[in-house]
């Protein structure tokens, strides 16, 4: 991001950071970005500045990252084909205009998109889950959920506890209903599903075990720990039990030792700066333990700083 204003509209529509709400209402002009609080209050405009702001919708080249994982997903957000002798499987899908993008990405890799068995998901809003009933449509591939969010994901998101009916997509059925823990296995793949409710009730949270090139890898795909503008933590919360969520989802997360590890969004895990880094060091690039780390920390540290700010607990003076 090269203005200011373009940085503190990547961190607001990410949920990085909520401690900007004080800077953006201190720009003056056209040019002053909206604030926390008119992000919490107006739906339509969070996702249209989050759209543009973050190219959900611009396509953008597949990477190979190892062994049988591949990004096929737009330019801002993160979908990833694993590629099999028994066909393959399918994690997001993005907006729901991502459809064509993804299968224009398979094509480019050399894969049929027809060769796609199972779809599976990190959670069920618009911006992951969009296009999951145009691939069934078009290529029949079986959808797997979490069984916290099959409701969601067949209804198109109707009634979510944030957005209600704003950000509705086409709906889909779903095939296999996952509980926590259950494993997919295709081909040499191993995929693993953990509940990690807080974002959505059913965020899935996948860990991939493949062995490429001889070598053992772990490959995290975390979600649910992140919230937008407008969650409710604590106080009237958004819905019950969400607090109890989130800590729990921040534990699990805190204990898995990836090697790797991918995420929904590319600005998380840093998609553009270790694919230009994997031309010389290949898989090396890709190997980020100490990332995960740190990303996890900033989630949970966000979290608590918002609980305190829901409570009225006085911030403490910056050393």
């Amino acid at each position: 991001m090269s203005s200011p204003r373009r940085a503190a509209l990547l961190l607001l529509a990410t949920s990085f950071v909520f401690g900007f709400a004080s800077q953006s209402a201190s720009q003056t002009g056209p040019e002053a970005a909206p604030t926390k609080e008119q992000l919490a209050r107006d739906n339509n405009l969070f996702i249209s500045l989050a759209k543009k702001v973050l190219k959900w919708e611009e396509p953008a080249d597949p990477v190979h990252i190892v062994g049988p994982i591949y990004f096929v997903g737009t330019k801002g957000l993160g979908a990833f084909l694993f590629t099999t002798s028994e066909g393959h499987v399918l994690m997001n899908t993005g907006m729901p205009s991502s459809g064509p993008m993804i299968v224009d990405s398979i094509r480019k890799l050399g894969f049929k998109p027809e060769d796609i068995k199972l779809m599976i998901n990190g959670h069920a809003h618009i911006d992951h889950a969009g296009a999951f009933a145009f691939f069934k449509q078009k290529f029949g591939a079986q959808l797997a959920v979490m069984k916290d969010d099959v409701a969601a994901m067949e209804s198109g998101d109707l009634g979510d506890f944030k957005y209600a009916d704003d950000f509705v997509y086409p709906a889909v059925k779903v095939d296999r209903i996952l509980r926590d823990g259950d494993q997919i296995r295709m081909g040499d793949v191993l995929l693993s599903a953990y509940h990690t409710p807080g974002h959505t009730r059913g965020a899935t949270t996948w860990v991939a075990n493949i062995v490429a090139d001889g070598t053992a890898y772990v490959v995290a795909f975390p979600d649910g720990a992140g919230f937008n503008p407008g969650y409710r933590l604590a106080r009237d919360p958004s819905y019950p039990g969400i607090e109890n969520d989130y800590r729990n989802t921040h534990h699990f997360l805190e204990m898995l030792k990836p090697d790797i590890w991918l995420a929904q969004h590319n600005e998380y895990y840093g998609l553009e700066r270790k694919q230009q880094r994997a031309k010389t060091e290949g898989v090396k690039a890709w190997i980020d333990p100490e990332g995960y780390r740190r990303f996890i920390a900033e989630k949970k540290r966000d979290f608590e700083d918002q609980v305190d700010e829901e409570l009225g607990v006085p911030k403490a003076p910056p050393k």
